[in-house]
């Protein structure tokens, strides 16, 4: 499983990557973890607002930060 953020490292950008490696970890997941800092990147994924987060290219949740227990939720 491949887990991105998307966002340019603001202090939200950052304490969703925490929330979603918690999350991830929880879960006992196999995953990698993938920071996209490139704003052209992150447009690419059709995001106009960050934080945003995808799992495996596909955007889950965008313009906020999630609970743990929502981001679970999302990986399961």
């Amino acid at each position: 499983m491949k887990i991105q953020i998307l966002g340019t490292g603001c202090p939200k950008c950052k304490k969703l990557a925490e929330a979603a490696e918690a999350a991830a970890q929880e879960l006992q997941l196999d995953y990698e973890m993938e920071k996209v800092t490139e704003i052209n990147q992150i447009m690419a994924f059709g995001v106009m607002m960050t934080p945003a987060l995808a799992v495996d290219g596909e955007v889950k949740v965008v313009g906020k930060v999630p609970s743990i227990a929502e981001i679970k939720a999302i990986l399961k």
